[in-house]
């Protein structure tokens, strides 16, 4: 971007945190981490810190719609999104200032409960946020004790989820995404519909933190920043869970009681250089096990994405690929972004299902690797090269995709190695997947370990 050229608007529409974890002191710094330009209308001011709401002071509605006003008018906004409203007054100030300048990327939160506990939204206004603020929503983004409310409904099971999304969109909204951290289990599964009839589940792990104050708030500013960037609903939500998934597995203690994510881990800036470091520290890792057996013929890569990753240039690797010369696992150069279409191609259909693994690497197929695999602990799945469409055969480079995800689909889950026995003019297969490329280099070298072992 020019020095001259203008990033990309977001205008967040919420209360203030005292504590900084939530809020508009949230949503601000997601937006400045995600290239964008945030402006803020204040709703309410809030006595809050880790431990909970002390106090809840709104904003005149007045005010509330001049401040909306005052900032669409002149400096506009490419989205915008809803927090705390708090009041049926300020709803429909926020509602009527919205429709006057015909805000179109609209993201709304329905705010109702802070992490301790208090009420943000009172009840009088959930009637006013029902009728006068969800039909102008793009996307709204409840989480299951909201989207109970909303629907009057109690929602226990999966298909539970799939009725209240049925339910959510017949309330006006053009797309709904039903957010599951407050379910149980080790995943959480994300719902996203929309009028047009395409739904999404979106899978990722549950990272084990007490530390998630402001998740509901960094997701949708992400989510909104993202389409002012020009993303379509769907992948500004998978851009935007990537991006959180990062923020709540760096969150950081801070005060007695939740903590707040640390969103700077999910920034594209700090991410790049991050992926590079990792990259660096696998090789140390291959380089010091020389798990040289398990090279193929066609060489070895390896390979890693940053959250949210949506092209090529979001993936780096070795260019010229990690080779067996003399007896040992060698590389031609240092990692670089954009060095291998093929393990991006992997990587990208691995984050559009919704898999926690960003980093890969191929290695040699046999009955004895895939053995091998499973006997260090691996979860391990294939898929055959007969089964390709022809319009995928067809089409150069996009076998691994659509094998990829052909395995994840079928599965419902992520293996951590997925094979192929190859084709007429294609060496049959094993990659192995983790969440770092550290973390693959280690499984790589136990594989390689479990291979001599049974010798």
């Amino acid at each position: 971007m020019r020095a001259d050229t203008a990033p990309p608007r977001v205008l967040t529409v919420a209360g203030s945190d005292s504590g900084g974890g939530a809020g508009i002191q949230a949503d601000l710094r997601t937006f400045a981490l995600l290239g964008c330009h945030g402006s803020s209308a204040v709703t309410a001011v809030t006595a809050q810190n880790s431990v909970g709401v002390q106090g809840v002071f709104p904003v005149d509605p007045e005010a509330v719609g001049a401040q909306i006003r005052s900032v669409l008018s002149d400096i506009g906004a490419d989205a915008v999104k809803t927090g705390m409203l708090f009041s049926a007054e300020i709803v429909r100030s926020v509602a009527q200032a919205l429709g006057e300048h015909g805000v179109e990327r609209l993201v709304v939160d329905p705010v109702m409960v802070a992490k301790g506990g208090a009420p943000l939204l009172r009840e009088d206004a959930r009637e006013a946020l029902v009728r006068d603020l969800l039909p102008r929503a793009l996307l709204v983004t409840p989480n299951l004790p909201e989207a109970e409310v909303l629907t009057g409904m109690a929602i226990r099971s999966e298909a539970d989820r799939y009725r209240a999304v049925d339910r959510l969109l017949a309330l006006g909204p053009r797309a709904v995404l039903l957010k599951g951290g407050h379910g149980q289990g080790a995943v959480v599964l994300d719902l996203y519909a929309d009028r047009d009839g395409r739904q999404e589940a979106f899978r990722s792990p549950r990272v084990d933190t007490p530390h998630t104050h402001g998740t509901g708030c960094t997701l949708s500013s992400a989510i909104a920043a993202f389409l002012a960037r020009g993303e379509d609903p769907v992948a500004a939500v998978r851009r935007a869970r990537a991006f959180l998934h990062e923020a709540i597995r760096h969150a950081y203690p801070l005060g007695a009681g939740h903590g707040p994510t640390s969103p700077w881990h999910g920034s594209p800036l700090v991410a790049r250089a991050g992926v590079l470091d990792d990259l660096w520290e696998a090789w140390e890792i291959l380089e010091a096990e020389n798990p040289v057996d398990l090279v193929p013929e066609v060489q070895s890569n390896l390979a890693q994405a940053v959250p949210a990753a949506a092209d090529p240039e979001d993936v780096a690797a070795f260019p010229g690929r990690i080779v067996r010369c003399a007896g040992r696992v060698r590389r031609l150069e240092g990692p670089r972004f954009g060095a291998s279409r093929h393990m991006a191609k992997i990587l990208l259909a691995s984050a559009r299902w919704g898999s926690p693994f960003r980093a890969v690497m191929n290695v040699r197929y046999g009955p004895e690797v895939v053995e091998a695999c499973r006997a260090a602990g691996l979860r391990v799945e294939g898929f055959s090269r007969a089964d390709e469409p022809r319009e995928v055969k067809s089409r150069e480079g996009s076998t691994l995709e659509w094998g990829t995800l052909q395995v994840l689909e079928r599965c419902g889950y992520a293996p951590d190695a997925i094979y192929d026995t190859g084709d007429l003019g294609k060496e049959p297969m094993v990659r192995i997947f983790g969440e770092t490329a550290p973390d693959v280099a280690r499984r790589v070298a136990a594989v390689a370990r479990e291979l001599t072992n049974a010798r």
